[in-house]
């Protein structure tokens, strides 16, 4: 029996090979960077037998391989990927390698926004109604950690990126959502079509018998849906897709053949913003995929509350709201955010280069952005974008903390402090989370 070589030392390489060895393969743990502690992570892993390699793949090694596990942070285009796969070997990815060892039924959520708060209120929803419920993914939970407790009867639901799509073969949800499709990660798959394709793989092999849930008014969703091979529920806050839910004022209501059945006032529950209405309206219909009663999904809605660091209030301080939407790291998401905002607001943007534009971000401020604070390496950027849109009151900072400092400087009573930076923390922080975590701290130490 060959080797299998996991590439990726995070959490998601961690789970694929405890996963491997307790189903007695024999995983190579690999990792280019030869400054990761070793003894750390071996602590980690369930067998101190487990290989582990830093800096390179030796010929030797790539000669005793079978197979090859990706973590979804590592492209499928890099020198090593490209050899082994040139020699013949298969490349498969986390979500690939987990599915393969899963009893139950799955619901799986990708999209470029919305995923998390999306997954974590179906996670909700299923276990108030299902005794064995499992939440992984991409919301921190590798799929390989939990897959070998499914049973028969368990039902997972799994936020999926489009970076652990691209090595799925044989993954089959019951309910698959695409919640919309915008430009993120050019710099991992190039161009939009590429991106779109990679989050339509998360219905490849489902049939008529499956449902796919897709956004109305998203166009490449709403396109997918005219060839995507399950049974396509649409949900839409504009239109009235035939067979789908709908906003009609401040109520949600699912067509089904021209019959409109009401859900809910958009009141009843504690999300704020259409990108929340949207996934709401997702969630019923995931749900009612997975076969929970109408009743128990509106009560368990009525009580959710935001997913943190997604458009999450934090505190009133001196008369001014503070929100921390630090999970807007893209354009298209910081647009919600913005768009949930009701006062002036003075905004903090700015981070890591992914490649977005910014212009729609910026047109999307409308009146509302009194001061726009920007840090990071995009600061430049996003201020030349916001000047030709005719943004004004822009002042560009060195450190979050200076940031901070001038938006409660710039903030008056009746006003919003949003962090909703339209880019990633890398570069200044190790993830969203913690960017997050240090603007509620702050917060939470004005003085008033």
């Amino acid at each position: 029996m060959g080797k299998i070589l996991v590439i990726g030392s995070g959490i998601s390489g961690v789970g694929a090979t405890n996963l491997l060895k307790s189903k007695g393969k024999t995983p190579v743990l690999f990792d280019a960077n030869t400054s990761i502690d070793v003894a750390a992570l071996r602590q980690k892993l369930i067998s101190p037998e487990i290989e582990i390699v830093l800096g390179e793949v030796s010929r030797e090694l790539e000669a005793e391989l079978e197979m090859v596990v990706l973590s979804p942070g590592v492209p499928l285009d890099i020198p090593l990927v490209n050899r082994l796969r040139d020699g013949g070997l298969p490349i498969s990815g986390e979500i690939e390698l987990a599915y393969g060892y899963e009893q139950g039924e799955i619901a799986a959520i990708t999209g470029t926004n919305g995923k998390t708060t999306t997954t974590t209120l179906v996670g909700d929803i299923l276990k108030a109604y299902y005794d064995t419920v499992f939440v992984v993914g991409n919301i921190g939970n590798p799929y390989t950690t939990q897959v070998c407790e499914t049973t028969k009867t368990s039902k997972t639901v799994a936020e999926i990126s489009s970076f652990q799509l691209e090595t799925a073969r044989t993954f089959k949800p019951k309910v698959s959502a695409i919640l919309n499709i915008t430009p993120d990660h050019l710099n991992r798959h190039y161009t939009m079509e590429n991106y779109a394709g990679a989050k339509e793989k998360i219905a490849l092999n489902q049939s008529k018998e499956d449902w796919c849930v897709l956004n109305y008014d998203n166009a490449y969703t709403r396109d997918f849906g005219e060839h995507c091979p399950a049974k396509v529920i649409y949900f839409s806050s504009s239109s009235k897709p035939e067979n789908g839910l709908y906003l009609e004022g401040e109520d949600i209501y699912w067509d089904r053949n021209g019959e409109p059945e009401y859900y809910m006032n958009i009141h009843d529950m504690n999300l704020v913003g259409v990108c929340n209405i949207e996934n709401v309206m997702a969630a019923i219909a995931i749900a009612t995929g997975m076969g929970v009663p109408k009743q128990t999904i509106l009560d368990v809605i009525r009580v959710f509350k935001a997913v943190e660091h997604r458009i999450e209030f934090v505190a009133t301080k001196r008369g001014v709201d503070y929100y921390n939407d630090s999970k807007g790291t893209n354009p298209d998401a910081a647009i919600q955010g913005i768009r949930a905002m009701s006062k002036p607001t003075v905004l903090i943007g700015g981070g890591y280069d992914k490649n977005s534009e910014y212009d729609e971000w910026i047109e999307a401020f409308g009146d509302k952005v009194k001061c726009l604070v920007l840090i990071g390496q995009t600061r430049e950027k996003i201020r030349d974008c916001a000047v030709a849109h005719g943004i004004r009151n822009i002042i560009l900072e060195d450190t979050f903390e200076a940031a901070f400092a001038t938006c409660v400087a710039n903030a008056k009573p009746g006003d919003a402090v949003l962090l909703s930076p339209a880019c990633a923390s890398w570069g200044m922080f190790p993830n969203y989370e913690v960017r997050g975590k240090m603007f509620k701290e702050m917060v939470h130490n004005i003085e008033e």
